[in-house]
């Protein structure tokens, strides 16, 4: 067991998620798959896309030979030999030389035809005749069968979630269903005598509880599925209890406040508490953020946050949200955007603890990076998350950074 405050840096507290498996696999269909991650190896194309060459403009079918050399001064004419209607076979017609077959977008070749000439570079001379005022090559205007996917090619990338085009080429492919692994559950405890629902009038000393909501939104978009068990007043067996049915229905239960020193401060009785439980870490050398905790139990982990919205959003984005990404089948990354910025003033840091600190960003001079500007603010208030792009990151072994030295910011997403 760790002792308490004994602080490990964020990267030996990222090592401790190597414990944490991917979670099982289920069915779904394709049309309920945005976001999730596909199980097991990239997914193949069972056949081809498009399953037939088809044009990309209105107007007619050629053999691409015909109309070499043409020009508005020297048409080619082309006998019209029928139309291709949206839907219908066009390997119905074969060309021959000097023949053509009004085609509309999407509508399938004909055989021997290579070629679409757009409806704008004609001219009708009578219904079976038109002109040609511009040449095409072999191709153009033209999407040839499978040139997207051929069979057994690889459709979509290991470890991604899906996206609205990933899913629209599944649908294209035939694909109805999909084998994702499972979203990881994630229940939200607010702890403290002070706190009331957003809903509630505030009384002398209390407050509303801000983290819960804030929280299950993060955990939402991280690809998690969140509920919250409301606010737990600071009684140590009522936290118990509801921890322990909390943890029965979740992969991750979030708790937040409570895990610093302080009399009435139970998480860590809790965590300790939790029968079968094993205490991974209590402290990280971050800032903010120090006093988070880590417990296990099973493939099943507790999260002690700090109070403060501030510091539980950066815990949150460093640690909770890898965690939920490795239980996704991603493996315990960030999946956030990481930017090299300017700062625009001079920023103070105390060598010893990694610093993230909340900066709004705008743009730069012509071809430098972005100016990243500080937001300072106690970490109890709300209005710098408000107004902050992203947190620029301090090295553990940086006293501060000038004003224009470069940083790495990762944007919020």
């Amino acid at each position: 067991m760790k002792g308490f405050f004994q602080l490990i840096s964020s990267a030996d507290f990222l090592e401790l998620f190597s414990r944490f498996s991917a979670l099982d696999q289920e069915t779904v269909p394709v049309t309920e798959a945005l976001g999730r991650v596909p199980a097991g190896a990239g997914i193949t194309a069972g056949e081809q896309l498009p399953p037939f060459s088809r044009s990309t403009m209105d107007g007619f079918a050629v053999r691409a030979r015909d109309t070499f050399g043409c020009s508005e001064s020297e048409p080619a004419l082309l006998e019209i030999v029928g139309e291709i209607a949206m839907g219908s076979a066009g390997t119905a017609f074969t060309l021959k030389p000097g023949q053509a077959v009004r085609i509309w977008t999407g509508g399938e070749l004909p055989k021997k035809g290579d070629g679409v000439v757009m409806v704008e570079y004609t001219h009708l001379m009578d219904e079976q005749t038109v002109e040609i005022c511009r040449p095409v090559a072999p191709g153009e205007n033209v999407i040839r069968a499978g040139e997207d996917f051929e069979p057994d090619s690889e459709i979509l990338p290991e470890k991604r979630p899906l996206r609205p085009q990933d899913l629209g080429v599944l649908s294209g492919l035939g694909k109805t269903e999909l084998t994702v692994h499972k979203q990881p559950r994630v229940g939200i405890i607010s702890t403290g005598d002070e706190l009331v629902p957003p809903d509630q009038p505030l009384g002398p000393g209390k407050i509303r509880d801000i983290n819960s909501t804030t929280l299950a939104a993060l955990v939402t978009e991280a690809g998690g599925i969140a509920r919250c068990y409301g606010i737990i007043e600071d009684d140590l067996e009522r936290m118990l209890a509801v921890c322990e049915a909390a943890l029965q229905e979740n992969d991750i239960l979030l708790l937040s406040g409570g895990s610093s020193v302080g009399r009435r401060d139970f998480t860590l009785q809790v965590l300790e508490g939790l029968q079968g439980s094993e205490l991974l870490a209590h402290g990280v050398a971050i800032r903010p953020g120090k006093p988070t905790l880590l417990a296990a139990r099973g493939n099943r982990a507790v999260f002690g946050l700090p109070g403060h919205v501030a510091s539980a959003m950066v815990v949150f984005y460093l640690f909770v949200r890898p965690l939920i990404r490795q239980f996704s089948g991603l493996g315990p990354t960030l999946g956030l955007q990481k930017i090299t910025a300017l700062t625009a003033e001079q920023i103070p840091s105390t060598i010893g603890r990694e610093e993230y600190v909340r900066v709004s960003l705008k743009s730069g001079r012509e071809n430098d990076p972005p100016l990243a500007t500080p937001v300072y603010g106690r970490s109890g208030l709300l209005s710098p998350l408000v107004r902050a792009d992203g947190l620029l990151v301090i090295g553990r072994d940086v006293k501060g950074l000038d004003k224009g030295a470069r940083a790495g910011v990762l944007l919020f997403p």
